[in-house]
C-alpha cells in the first residue's frame, strides 16, 4: 500500500497531463512520426481521465492521516529513496488546497511540491499560487488534448492531412468516449465552471496573487471552458451527435444568456455553432467521393426518431431565455428541413419538412437577423474561427437560395412599410411605430458579416455572377470563377446575384442606407470590389444623356452619387461666408439634413471600400471628366458641413491617395485649397482651415473625427508620394507646415484635451504617431540637409524648409517636448499593461506605444550618420545622442528610468510581441556603448522588484518555445506566423544584446541577465539550477533549456532545426562565457556538473540542416570551440574521466548506444578507454565523429557567374558594388543591397530623353539582375565565412585533443591511426578539384599540426619501445599509409601553384616533420663497434629507418623538377618564414639524397648561385642587427637557414667545389658584418639584454652570425680535402681579411661556453689553413703581401699556442668552476658538458695544428721546427691568471714542453673519469626500469626546464625523457673519450719529435764552448721555419737562443721524472680500452716505447 501511496513530485494532476498534451501536440500538430506509438500508450494510460473528464481524486481519511504524519514520520516520494520529512507549513497549505479544489490530500500535496519545483518559472509567486496555476493548467491540457483528438477525426468538414493510422486511432478512441457520455459531461462542466465562482473560492482562501496571476488564472479557466465547448463544436463539424446529445445541447442553449453588450460569449457561441453544424446538410451539395458514407452517417437522413425529437423540441418546446437564439436554431432547422425535402431520402420525412415555412416565420418574428448581427457577429470569438464564418455564410445564402418566396415577402413588406412612412410624413403625422424591419436587418447582417473577412476567404464572391457583358477587358475575371474555367455558374450563385440586383431596383428610401451597407460588405475583396464597381457603373444612365436626365437613373449608382455631391457643393458654396472667418463657427445646417448626412456617409464608406480594394476603380473614378470626385470633395471640405462628413470625405481622399499618380496631384490640390492653412494672407488676424476646426469645433464637441481623418490622409499620402517642392511659389517649399501642425496642434496637446469617448484619445495619438513613424522611416540623412538653403519668394530670399525626417530627428535628439511626450506615453503604456485589465482604447494605446518605440529605434539607427554629417557641416545646431537622453531623469518618477520603462515591455511579450520586439531592438542599440552599460546595470538592479520583473521579462522572451525560423518573408498573411516570427526576432535581438555586452568590460548587462555576480568579483559566482539556494531563473537557464530541448532524442536538439540562427547565437553566448577568463570557471563547472551540456550536444554532431547549411556550420563551430576549451580545462585540472569521456565520444570508430537509460554513461563505457574498442573489426566500424564533422564541411563553393550587362558598364557597376560594401556585425564584408538599389534607381531616374523612357523596363530588369547577383555574392561570402569558421574550430578541437590532453588517454598506436585518418581525409577534401582556395590556409595549418603530432607520436613510440623494436619498422602505422600521406602532402604543395607562399610555409613545416619520422633517433655510442667487421656491417639487413628514408626519397624524386622548382623558388624569394622553411626542406632532402639529384638541379638551374649571391645583400641587414636596439630578427634567421643549407651542400665534395666555384668564400670575405665584433663588456651586455629573454644580447647575435660561417668553412675544408688546396687558401684569405676580429676572439679573456665553442671552431679552421703550404698557392702575390700574410699566420700560430697554455694549464679548473657558478636557472643543465667538450676540442685542434706544423716543416726530426721550449717547468705559474695589462703578454713567451706533458697527464686522468661515467650511464640505460624514481626525476630535470614540470609528467613519459638524457650523457662521454684519445696521441707525437730534436740533434749554446755556426743554424731553424713563433724583436727570441747543455740535461731528467711508469701504464691502458677498436692500434705503444728509449739514453 505504501508503494501506491508514494507522492508523485511531478503532481499527478499536472505533470502526466502536460506530458499527454505534448504527445498529442507532437503527433497531431507537429506531425512527429515517432509520436503515434507514444500517443497510443498515453491514450490507454489516460483513458480514465477522459471518461471522468475534470473529475478530481476524492478526499480520504487515510490520505489525510498520511499527510498529517509527513512532518514527523516523513512520506515516500516517487523516484527518491527513503521517506522525506515535510515542513508543517506545507502540510497546512496542502489541506487548504485540498478543501479549495475538493481534491485528494495527496494530490494537493503533489501540486504544492510541483509548485515549489516550478516556482523559478513564476517569479514573484508563492508555491501555493503556482499550485493553483498548475491545477488549472492540468485541466487545460486535458481539454486541449481532447479537442485536438476530435479535430483529427475523419469527417465531413475539414481534414488535417494526417496519416490513416493516426486518424483511425483517434477516431476509435473518441468514438468510445462519446459512447460513454462525453457530450453530456462537457455540457455539465461548461455550465458548472465559472470564472466568477472560482474567483470567489480562491479569494476566500487567498489563492489569488498579483494582477498577472489573476489574469493567468482567468485565462486558464476561460481556456478550459472554451476548449470543452470547442470539443463539441469540432465533433459536430466532423460527425453527427446522437439524439440524446443533440437534445442535451439544445437544452443547454435554452438557458443561455448574453453578455452586457448583447453578444454571446465565445463558449456559448461555440455551442451554438455546434448545434448549427448538427442541423447542417449543405455539405451534401459538394459531392465529394465519400458522400455516400457521409449520408449513411447522418442521423437526419437515417434516423426518423432523431428528426422527430429535434423537430418537436424546436417547434413545440418552451420559450428560451434568448428568443433570438431560439430564432437562429429554428431558422437553421427550417433550412435543414427545406434542404432535406429536396433530397430523394427526404420523402419519408414529409410530415416534418412541411413545417419549414412556419418555423422560418417564427424565426423572423423573433428577430433572427438582428440577433445574428448583435449576438453572433459582435461576439469576440466569432472572427477567430474560420468554420464559424463558413457556417454563417451557408446559413445566409441557404435562406436566400432555398426560401426565395420568404425573401420576396420581406421585400413586399418593406415596400409597404416605406409607403406608410412616406404617407405619414406627407401628412405631417408620426410614422407608424410597430414596423417590422426584417429586410433591413438582413441587409445589415449581410453587410456586417462580409465586411469582416478575417481569413481572406472572399465568400462574398458567391453574390456576384460573372457575366461576359460586365467585364470584357478584365482577363483575370472573365475566364474563370474562383479559378474554375467559366461554365454556367451554379444555381445558388445566380439566385444570390439576382437578389443583389433586385433589391437595388426601385429602392424605397427606408432601405437606401441598409442596401448601401450591404453593398459595402459585398464589395470587400479585390474581385468583389470590381464587380460592385461595375454594378454601380451600369446602374447609372448612359453617358450620352444630359445631366438633367441623370437623376432618373437608379439612386444606387456612381452617376447619381457624384451628381448629388456636385449639387451639394454648388448649394453650399453659395452659402460660403465672406472673408471674415468668424462665420465659420456657426455653420448653417440647412444645406444637408440628418438623413442625407447618413446617406452620404454610407455612400462614402461604400466608395472607400471599393477604391481601397480596386486600383482600376480608383483611377477610373478619379479621371472621370464629369464627376471629378477629388475636386468636389476638396470643395466640400471648404464648405460648412459637419465634421463627421468632413472626416468621411478626408478618408475617401485618403483612399484615392493610395495610387501614387493621384497622390502627387492631391498634394498640390491640398496645398491650393489650404485645407490646412500654410500661407497667411497679409493682415490676417487668426488661422483658418482645419486648425480652427480642431481648436474650436472639435474641442468643444470633445470629438475629433476630422483630425483623425486628416492624420489618416497625410499618412496615406506620405506613403504614396511626398513632393519636395510642395507649396513652391507661395511659401518656402516643403512639408514643414503640415509637420508643425501635426506636432504642435495635434500631438503635443493630445493628452490635455477632453474626450467624450475615452478611446478616442489613443486613436488620435496613434494616428499622428503613425505619420511621424512613416516620415522618419523613409528619411535618410543627406549632407544637403545640414546646409542652410535659400529660395527666392516674391522677390526676397527666405530659408527653405528642411525634410520632415530631419526635423523629427532634431526633436528626438534634443530634450524636446516631443521626446518627453513619447517617453511619457511609453511609461503610461507599460503602466496600463501592468494592470492586465481591459480599458477603452487599449488596442490604440498599444499602437501608439508601438509607433513611439519605432521612432526611438529609428532615431538610434540613424543618429550616427546624422551626427557625423552634422559635425562635417559645421552647422550651429546642438544635438545629443538619444542613448544619453534616455539616461535623463523622468519628471514623473524623479528617477532615470526611461530605459527601464522600455525594457519592461519585454515582460508583456506574450500579450504584446511587437512591443517586446522593438524594445529588444532599442536595448540592443543602446548596449553597444560601454559607458552606458554600467549605468544600465545600476538602473536595472536599483529596485529589487523591478529587477526581478525585468529579468523575468528577458527570460520569458527567451523561453518561448513556439518560435520557428521562417525562411520566407512572404508569409505575412498568417497572423500566427507573423507573431512567431516577431518572437523569434526578439529572441535573436536579446541574444545579440548578450553577445555585444559580453565583449565589453564588466559589469555589463549580459552578466546581470545571465545570472552572474555584478556587485562582487564575477569569478565568485556560484551558478545553480533555478530555485536552488534562491537562484532566480536567468537568461542562461533559458538558453540552456532551449538548447537542451530534444537533445536526449536521437534526432538531436530541436532548436538547431526549428530556429537555426537562434541556436547558433545560443551556442555563441555559451562559448563567450566559457572563453572569457572571469566567467569561464563558474560556467564550465555548471555546464559540466549540472547539465552534462557538452557531451549531450557533441554526440549529435554533425548537425545537418538541409537548406540551412550556413547556420549548421556556425552552430558546430561554436560548439567545437567550447569543446576545445573544455578539453583543455579538464586536462589542466586533471579531471581525467571528463576528458576521457569526451575523447571517446569524438574519436570512437565503434558504434555505441547514444543514450543509456539514465542519460549517464554506463559502467562499461566508463571503464574502457579509446584503445579498448579500436580493434580492426571492420564489420562494425563507424565513422569517427571528428571525421563526420569534417565531412559535413563542404569544401566546394559555387561562385556566381559574371554579370552579363547590356546597358551598364561592368567596371563601373563593380566599382559601385564595392563602394556599397561594408563589414557587418558578424565580420563579413557584404554589399548593402538596399543602398545599391537606391544608387541604381537614382541612376536610371537620371536618364533623360525619349529613348531612356522606352528602355526603362529593360533597364529595371537589368537592375534587378544586378541586385540578385549581389544577393548571391553576399550569400557566397557568408557561406565561405561559415565554412572557414567551422574548419577553424574543427582544427582547434583536433589540435587541443592531440596537444593539450594527457597523451596516455590515447594510446600511441590509436593516436597514429587517428592522425592518419584525419590527414588522409583532409587531403582528399582539399585536393578535390572544386575545393575553395579560401579554406586551404586553415587546412594547411591543421596538416602542419597533425604531421607534427604524427612525427612526435612515432618517435616517442620508438624511443619508448625496446631497443630491438626500434629497428623492426613502424609497428602502428604502416609504411604504405606514411607514403600515402607524403604523396598527398606533395600534391598539396604542388596544387598551390605560384601564389599561397604563406600557406606553403605550413606545408613545408609538415614535410619537415614527416621526414623526421625516418630520421634514425640518436643511439647510445657503446664504443663496441669494433666487434663487427666491415663486411658484416655492409651485408647487414636494411633497418626500418633507412628503408622508409629510401622510399620517401623515391616518392619525392618521382615528382621531378616541378617540386624542385617550387621549393627552390620559395627558398630564394618571398615571405621570410616561407623562405626559412623552404631552405630547411632543401637541407633535409639534400641530406637523404644520395644521388645528389636535387644538388645537380640547384646547380644547373642557378638557384645555388642565387643563394650564394644573396649573402652579400644580407650584409647590410645583418650589420643593422648588431646595434644596441636591433630591428626585427628576421634577417638573422634567414641567414642562419641559408648557412645551414650551404653547410649541407658543402658536405659532399661535389657541393663544396660547386660552392667555391660560385664564389662563396669571396662573398663572405666582402661581408663586413664579421668585423663588427661588439665590445665584450659584461656590464654593457647586461644593460642591453632583452628583459623577456627572447632577443639575444649583441654579442650573442654576433656569434649567431659568425658561428655558421665558421662551421661552413670547416665543412668546406673537410670536404675539399688535400687535392683542392684552393679552398684552404680562400678560407685563409677570409681569416686574414678579418684578422683583427679573429685575433681579438683568440685573445678573449672572458671564456664562456659560447666563446669556447667559437674558439673550438676557429682553432679547427686555423689548424687546417694557417700553414706554410697555403702560401704557395698565392704565387702571384707580391713580396710585401707575402710578408704580410706570413706575419698574420705567425700571429695565428702564437695565439693558438697561447690558448693551449690557458686551457691546458691550471686555468682549466678555474674555467670549469666558473661555468658551474655562472649557470643561471634558465640555462640548460648540460652547460658543463658543453664546456668540457669545447675545451677538449680546442686542445685537440691546437695539438693537431702543432702536429701538422711539425710534419709540414720536415719529415725528419733534425730539420723539424721547434714549437716548445726545452723546459718542463709547471705551466701554472706562467699561465695562471695575469694582472699584466698588456694583452700580448701571454703570447710573448714560447710555451714549454712541460705544457704538453701537463696536458698529456691531465687528459689521461680525464680519460678514465669519462670512461667510468660512460660505463655507469650505459649500465643505467640497460637497467632503466630498475632505476630509483629520484634518479629518474633528476635525469628528467635536465630536459624539462621548470622544476614543477617533472611532477606533472606521467611515468611513461618520464622514462622516455630519462632514456633520452642518458643517451645524451653517453654520447657526450663517447665524444670526450675520442677527443682525449686524440689529444693523447698528438701530445705523445709532439713530445717525441721535440725530445728527439733536443736530445739528439740540438747543439747547446754554452758561451765557453759555443759554436756560432751551430747556434746560428739553430736560430735560423727555430726562427724562420717556425713561421713566427720566434719572429719579432730580438728580445723575444732570447727564450730559445740560450739552450745550454744544462738545460738539455735538466730537460731529460725532468721529462723522465714526469713521464713516469704510472703514466706510461695509464697511456697503454687507454690504448687497450679505446684505441684497439679504432684503426690506430699500437700507435701509443710505439710512441711510448720511443720516448722511453730517448729518455733512457745516457746523458752526453
Amino acid at each position: 500500500m505504501a508503494a501506491q501511496m508514494a507522492v508523485n513530485s511531478g503532481a499527478s494532476l499536472w505533470g502526466p497531463l502536460k506530458e499527454l498534451w505534448e504527445t498529442v501536440e507532437g503527433a497531431i500538430w507537429r506531425r512527429q512520426q515517432e509520436s503515434i506509438h507514444l500517443l497510443d500508450l498515453q491514450l490507454k494510460k489516460h483513458k480514465p481521465q477522459f471518461l471522468s473528464l475534470f473529475k478530481n481524486p476524492p478526499k480520504s481519511l487515510e490520505q489525510r492521516e498520511m499527510v498529517r504524519k509527513a512532518s514527523t514520520e516523513g512520506i515516500a516520494i516517487q523516484g527518491q529513496q527513503g521517506s522525506r520529512l515535510l515542513p508543517e507549513q506545507l502540510l497546512t497549505e496542502a489541506f487548504i488546497l485540498s478543501d479549495l479544489f475538493d481534491i485528494g490530500e495527496l494530490a494537493a500535496l503533489e501540486l504544492l511540491l510541483a509548485g515549489e519545483h516550478q516556482q523559478p518559472h513564476f517569479p514573484g509567486l508563492t508555491r501555493g499560487l503556482v499550485a493553483v496555476l498548475l491545477y488549472w493548467d492540468g485541466k487545460r491540457c486535458v481539454a486541449n488534448s481532447l479537442r485536438s483528438l476530435i479535430q483529427s477525426r475523419h469527417g465531413k468538414t475539414f481534414t488535417l492531412d494526417l496519416s490513416a493510422e493516426l486518424v483511425s486511432l483517434t477516431t476509435r478512441f473518441t468514438d468510445e468516449l462519446m459512447r460513454q457520455g462525453l457530450a453530456r459531461r462537457i455540457l455539465t462542466l461548461v455550465s458548472e465552471i465559472s470564472v466568477t465562482r472560482e474567483f470567489e473560492r480562491l479569494q476566500k482562501e487567498r489563492g489569488l496573487g498579483n494582477e498577472k496571476h489573476r489574469k493567468e488564472v482567468t485565462d486558464l479557466i476561460k481556456e478550459c471552458r472554451q476548449s470543452l465547448a470547442e470539443c463539441l463544436f469540432c465533433w459536430t463539424c466532423q460527425s453527427a451527435l446522437s439524439k440524446d446529445d443533440t437534445l442535451a445541447l439544445i437544452g443547454y442553449l435554452e438557458t443561455v444568456t448574453v453578455e452586457a453588450d448583447g453578444s454571446l460569449d465565445s463558449v456559448n457561441l461555440a455551442l451554438l455553432m455546434a448545434l448549427l453544424y448538427c442541423l447542417d446538410v449543405t455539405f451534401l451539395e459538394q459531392g465529394t467521393e465519400d458522400r455516400e458514407d457521409l449520408v449513411q452517417a447522418l442521423p437526419l437522413l437515417t434516423e426518423r426518431h432523431y428528426v422527430s425529437a429535434v423537430h418537436s423540441r424546436l417547434v413545440d418546446g418552451q420559450p428560451w431565455k434568448l428568443p433570438g437564439l431560439q430564432a437562429v436554431a429554428r431558422l437553421a432547422w427550417a433550412l435543414a428541413l427545406r434542404a432535406l425535402s429536396q433530397l430523394p431520402q427526404g420523402a419519408v420525412l414529409l410530415e416534418f419538412t412541411e413545417g419549414d415555412e412556419s418555423l422560418a416565420d417564427q424565426a423572423l418574428l423573433d428577430g433572427v437577423f438582428l440577433f445574428l448581427t448583435e449576438g453572433v457577429l459582435a461576439s469576440e470569438g466569432f472572427p477567430q474561427e474560420e468554420f464559424y464564418t463558413r457556417r454563417l455564410h451557408s446559413l445566409i445564402t441557404d435562406f436566400l437560395a432555398l426560401m426565395p418566396m420568404k425573401v420576396k415577402q420581406l421585400r413586399n413588406r418593406a415596400d409597404e412599410d416605406a409607403r406608410l412612412v412616406h404617407m405619414a410624413l406627407q401628412m405631417g403625422g408620426e410614422p407608424p411605430t410597430p414596423l417590422r424591419r426584417d429586410l433591413d436587418h438582413l441587409m445589415i447582417l449581410i453587410g456586417e458579416f462580409y465586411s469582416r473577412d478575417t481569413f481572406g476567404l472572399e465568400l462574398g464572391l458567391d453574390f456576384w455572377c460573372p457575366s461576359e457583358t460586365l467585364h470584357p477587358h478584365h482577363p483575370s475575371l472573365s475566364g474563370s470563377y474562383m479559378g474554375v474555367a467559366l461554365q454556367r455558374p451554379p444555381h445558388k450563385q445566380v439566385v444570390l446575384s439576382k437578389f443583389v440586383r433586385q433589391m437595388g431596383d426601385l429602392l424605397p428610401p427606408t432601405l437606401y442606407i441598409p442596401y448601401l451597407r450591404m453593398l459595402k460588405g459585398l464589395a470587400n475583396g479585390s474581385q468583389c470590389a470590381h464587380y460592385c464597381f461595375s454594378l454601380l457603373k451600369s446602374n447609372g444612365t448612359p453617358h450620352g444623356e444630359n445631366l438633367q436626365g441623370a437623376l432618373t437613373g437608379s439612386p444606387v449608382s456612381w452617376e447619381h452619387f457624384f451628381h448629388s455631391l456636385m449639387l451639394y457643393h454648388e448649394n453650399l458654396r453659395r452659402d460660403l461666408p465672406s472673408a471674415d472667418p468668424g462665420h465659420c463657427r456657426h455653420p448653417p445646417l440647412r444645406g444637408i439634413t440628418h438623413r442625407e448626412l447618413d446617406g452620404l456617409s454610407a455612400f462614402l464608406q461604400l466608395l472607400i471600400t471599393i477604391i481601397t480594394w480596386s486600383e482600376n476603380a480608383r483611377l477610373a473614378l478619379c479621371e472621370h471628366p464629369q464627376w471629378t470626385p477629388v475636386v468636389v470633395m476638396l470643395g466640400l471640405l471648404q464648405c460648412s458641413v459637419p465634421p463627421i462628413l468632413k472626416g468621411e470625405l478626408l478618408r475617401s481622399l485618403a483612399a484615392f491617395g493610395k495610387s501614387p499618380e493621384i497622390a502627387a496631384s492631391l498634394w498640390q490640390s491640398l496645398e491650393y485649397t489650404q485645407i490646412l492653412q500654410t500661407v497667411r494672407a497679409p493682415g490676417q488676424r487668426q488661422a483658418a482651415g482645419i486648425e480652427v476646426e480642431l481648436n474650436e469645433i472639435e474641442s468643444s464637441c470633445e470629438e475629433y473625427p476630422l483630425t483623425r481623418a486628416f492624420c489618416h490622409l497625410i499618412s496615406t499620402l506620405v506613403e504614396s508620394a511626398l513632393p519636395v517642392n510642395l507649396g513652391a511659389g507661395l511659401r518656402p517649399p516643403g512639408f514643414e507646415p503640415y509637420l508643425a501642425f501635426l506636432r504642435d496642434a495635434v500631438f503635443l496637446p493630445f493628452p490635455t484635451r477632453a474626450y467624450r469617448r475615452a478611446a478616442e484619445k489613443w486613436e488620435v495619438a496613434e494616428a499622428v504617431l503613425e505619420v511621424f513613424h512613416k516620415l522618419l522611416r523613409d528619411y535618410e540623412p543627406q549632407p544637403g540637409d545640414f546646409v542652410p538653403e535659400m529660395v527666392e519668394l516674391q522677390g526676397e530670399q527666405v530659408l527653405s524648409y528642411k525634410p520632415p525626417g530631419y526635423s523629427l530627428m532634431f526633436h528626438l535628439l534634443n530634450d524636446s517636448p516631443t521626446l518627453a511626450l513619447c517617453l511619457t506615453l511609453l511609461e503610461e503604456g507599460v503602466r496600463q499593461l501592468d494592470t492586465y485589465a481591459p480599458f477603452p482604447g487599449k488596442k490604440q494605446l498599444e499602437g501608439a506605444v508601438l509607433h513611439c518605440l519605432c521612432l526611438l529605434e529609428l532615431a538610434l539607427q540613424k543618429e550616427v550618420v546624422f551626427m557625423d554629417l552634422l559635425r562635417e557641416s559645421q552647422a550651429t545646431l546642438l544635438v545629443s545622442p538619444l542613448e544619453q537622453l534616455l539616461q535623463g531623469v523622468n519628471p514623473q518618477s524623479r528617477r532615470a528610468d526611461h530605459t527601464v520603462n522600455i525594457a519592461r515591455y519585454l515582460y508583456h511579450s506574450t500579450s504584446n510581441p511587437e512591443a517586446a520586439f522593438h524594445s529588444a531592438k532599442i536595448l540592443r542599440h543602446i548596449a553597444r556603448y560601454p559607458n552606458i552599460q554600467a549605468r544600465l546595470v545600476g538602473d536595472f538592479t536599483h529596485d529589487q522588484a523591478v529587477s526581478d520583473k525585468l529579468m523575468a521579462g528577458f527570460v520569458e522572451c527567451l523561453d518561448n518555445e513556439e518560435t520557428e525560423e521562417s525562411t520566407e518573408k512572404g508569409d505575412d498573411g498568417d497572423p500566427e506566423k507573423c507573431v512567431e516570427r516577431l518572437r523569434h526576432e526578439t529572441q535573436v535581438h536579446i541574444l545579440n544584446l548578450l553577445v555585444t555586452s559580453l565583449e565589453l568590460k564588466a559589469p555589463n548587462l549580459a552578466l546581470y541577465l545571465l545570472g552572474y555576480e555584478v556587485k562582487k568579483p564575477i569569478a565568485t559566482t556560484n551558478l545553480q539550477d533555478p530555485g536552488v539556494l534562491g537562484c532566480p531563473r536567468s537568461c542562461l537557464h533559458a538558453i540552456l533549456s532551449q538548447l537542451q530541448r530534444g537533445s536526449e532524442r536521437r534526432s538531436g536538439p530541436l532548436l538547431s532545426r526549428q530556429a537555426p540562427h537562434l541556436a547558433e547565437l545560443c551556442y555563441q553566448v555559451i562559448y563567450l562565457l566559457c572563453a572569457c577568463p572571469e566567467t569561464s570557471g563558474p560556467t564550465m563547472r555548471y555546464l559540466r556538473t549540472g547539465q552534462d551540456f557538452l557531451y549531450s550536444h557533441l554526440q549529435h554532431l554533425p548537425f545537418v540542416l538541409p537548406g540551412n547549411g550556413i547556420a549548421a556550420l556556425s552552430q558546430m563551430s561554436w560548439l567545437m570551440k567550447t569543446a576545445a576549451i573544455e578539453l583543455r580545462v579538464t586536462s589542466l585540472n586533471r579531471q581525467r574521466s571528463h576528458t576521457q569521456r569526451l575523447l571517446n565520444l569524438l574519436l570512437d570508430d565503434q558504434p555505441h548506444a547514444l543514450h543509456t537509460a539514465d542519460g549517464e554513461m554506463g559502467t562499461d563505457e566508463e571503464n574502457r578507454s579509446v584503445s579498448g574498442f579500436l580493434h580492426f573489426d571492420t564489420a562494425t566500424k563507424v565513422r569517427r565523429k571528428l571525421l563526420s564533422v569534417l565531412d559535413a564541411i563542404d569544401f566546394s563553393q559555387e561562385v556566381p557567374e559574371l554579370l552579363q550587362l547590356d546597358f551598364f558598364e561592368r567596371a563601373q557597376i563593380e566599382q559601385v558594388i564595392s563602394n556599397c560594401e561594408h563589414v557587418n556585425e558578424h565580420g563579413h564584408t557584404v554589399c548593402n543591397v538596399k543602398l545599391l538599389h537606391r544608387v541604381l534607381i537614382a541612376e536610371v531616374n537620371a536618364l533623360q530623353g525619349v529613348a531612356a523612357i522606352g528602355q526603362r523596363p529593360l533597364l529595371m530588369e537589368e537592375v534587378n539582375s544586378i541586385l540578385q547577383q549581389v544577393v548571391e555574392r553576399n550569400r557566397v561570402r557568408r557561406s565561405l565565412s561559415a565554412k572557414q569558421q567551422a574548419l577553424q574550430s574543427w582544427r582547434a578541437l583536433v589540435e587541443t585533443m592531440l596537444t593539450a590532453c594527457p597523451p596516455d588517454l590515447i594510446p600511441p598506436d590509436i593516436r597514429q591511426l587517428i592522425i592518419r585518418d584525419l590527414l588522409l581525409d583532409l587531403h582528399d577534401k582539399v585536393l578535390s578539384e572544386d575545393a575553395a582556395s579560401e579554406l586551404m590556409p586553415i587546412v594547411a595549418g591543421a596538416v602542419f599540426t597533425l604531421t607534427a603530432q604524427l612525427s612526435q607520436s612515432v618517435l616517442s613510440e620508438q624511443s619508448g619501445g625496446l631497443e630491438g623494436g626500434a629497428t623492426s619498422g613502424f609497428a602502428s602505422i604502416a609504411n604504405s599509409a606514411l607514403h600515402l600521406i607524403l604523396r598527398k602532402l606533395l600534391d598539396f604543395i604542388l596544387c598551390t601553384g605560384g601564389g599561397f607562399q604563406r600557406l606553403r610555409a605550413h606545408l613545408y613545416g609538415s614535410l619537415l616533420y614527416y621526414l623526421q619520422i625516418a630520421q634514425k633517433p640518436e643511439e647510445a655510442d657503446t664504443l663496441q663497434t669494433g666487434d663487427t667487421s666491415m663486411w658484416e656491417r655492409l651485408t647487414a639487413p636494411e633497418d626500418g629507418f633507412s628503408k622508409l628514408q629510401r622510399e620517401n626519397l623515391a616518392i619525392i624524386e618521382s615528382y621531378g623538377t616541378a617540386l624542385m622548382e617550387v621549393v627552390c623558388r620559395d627558398a630564394c624569394d618571398g615571405h621570410e618564414i616561407g623562405r626559412m622553411l623552404a631552405l630547411a626542406v632543401l637541407d633535409r632532402v639534400l641530406s637523404i639524397d644520395r644521388q645528389c639529384q636535387w644538388l645537380i638541379y640547384m646547380c644547373n638551374s642557378g638557384y645555388l648561385r642565387v643563394l650564394v649571391d644573396s649573402l652579400r645583400q644580407d650584409d647590410a641587414a645583418l650589420q643593422a642587427l648588431l646595434g644596441p636596439q636591433p630591428p626585427l630578427l628576421k634577417p638573422l634567421y634567414i641567414y642562419e637557414s641559408k648557412m645551414a643549407l650551404l653547410t649541407r651542400v658543402a658536405r659532399t665534395a661535389q657541393g663544396a667545389v660547386e660552392l667555391l666555384r660560385c664564389g662563396l668564400v669571396a662573398h663572405l670575405i666582402e661581408c663586413q658584418v664579421y668585423d663588427m665584433l661588439p665590445e665584450g663588456d659584461a656590464h654593457r651586455m647586461f644593460s642591453q639584454r632583452d628583459p623577456s629573454g627572447f632577443i639575444p644580447s649583441p654579442l650573442d647575435r654576433y656569434r649567431q652570425i659568425l658561428l655558421p660561417a665558421l662551421q661552413l668553412f670547416q665543412v668546406i675544408l673537410t670536404s675539399t680535402s688535400t687535392q683542392h688546396q684552393q679552398g684552404a687558401a680562400q678560407v685563409l684569405q677570409w681569416l686574414i681579411v678579418h684578422s683583427d676580429t679573429i685575433q681579438s676572439i683568440l685573445r678573449c679573456q672572458e671564456l664562456s661556453v659560447a666563446s669556447l665553442q667559437e674558439l673550438a671552431l676557429l682553432t679547427g679552421i686555423i689548424s687546417k689553413t694557417a700553414l706554410p703550404g697555403a702560401l704557395e698557392l698565392g704565387q702571384d702575390a707580391s713580396g710585401p703581401t707575402l710578408m704580410e700574410f706570413k706575419s698574420h699566420i705567425s700571429r695565428f700560430q702564437r695565439q693558438s699556442l697561447s690558448l693551449l697554455g690557458r686551457l691546458a694549464g691550471s686555468e682549466r679548473v678555474r674555467l670549469l668552476k666558473l661555468a658551474e657558478e655562472s649557470i643561471s636557472p634558465r640555462d640548460p643543465p648540460n652547460r658543463r658538458e658543453e664546456m668540457e667538450v669545447a675545451m677538449q676540442q680546442i686542445c685537440a685542434n691546437v695539438m693537431e695544428y702543432c702536429q701538422t706544423l711539425l710534419l709540414q716543416s720536415s719529415a725528419q726530426a733534425q730539420f723539424s721546427v721547434c714549437l716548445f721550449s726545452p723546459s718542463v717547468a709547471e705551466p701554472a705559474g706562467r699561465d695562471g691568471p695575469r694582472t699584466d695589462p698588456l694583452p700580448s703578454a701571454p703570447c710573448s713567451r714560447v710555451p714549454s714542453l712541460g705544457l704538453v706533458l701537463y696536458l698529456l697527464r691531465n687528459t689521461a686522468s680525464d680519460f678514465f673519469r669519462f670512461h667510468q661515467d660512460h660505463r655507469q650511464n650505459l649500465d643505467k640505460l640497460q637497467g632503466l626500469e630498475q632505476l630509483p624514481p629520484d634518479e629518474v626525476k633528476e635525469l628528467c630535470q635536465a630536459i624539462v626546464s621548470t622544476s614543477g614540470g617533472v611532477d606533472k609528467i606521467p611515468s611513461v613519459q618520464r622514462s622516455v625523457l630519462a632514456k633520452r638524457r642518458l643517451v645524451q650523457l653517453i654520447n657526450n662521454r663517447a665524444k670526450l673519450l675520442a677527443l682525449c684519445s686524440y689529444i693523447i696521441e698528438t701530445c705523445l707525437f709532439v713530445l717525441w719529435r721535440h725530445l728527439e730534436y733536443y736530445l739528439l740533434y740540438c747543439t747547446p749554446s754554452d758561451p765557453k764552448d759555443s759554436l756560432l755556426p751551430n747556434v746560428s743554424a739553430y736560430r735560423s731553424r727555430v726562427g724562420d721555419e717556425s713561421f713566427g713563433v720566434m719572429q719579432g724583436s730580438g728580445g723575444r727570441s732570447l727564450g730559445l737562443s740560450h739552450v745550454s747543455q744544462q738545460d738539455l740535461e735538466q730537460l731529460q731528467s725532468d721529462v723522465a721524472c714526469c713521464f713516469s711508469e704510472s703514466l706510461q701504464r695509464k697511456l697503454l691502458e687507454v690504448e687497450g680500452l679505446y684505441s684497439q677498436m679504432r684503426s690506430r692500434y699500437t700507435f701509443i705503444q710505439a710512441l711510448v716505447r720511443r720516448i722511453r728509449g730517448l729518455l733512457c739514453r745516457p746523458k752526453s
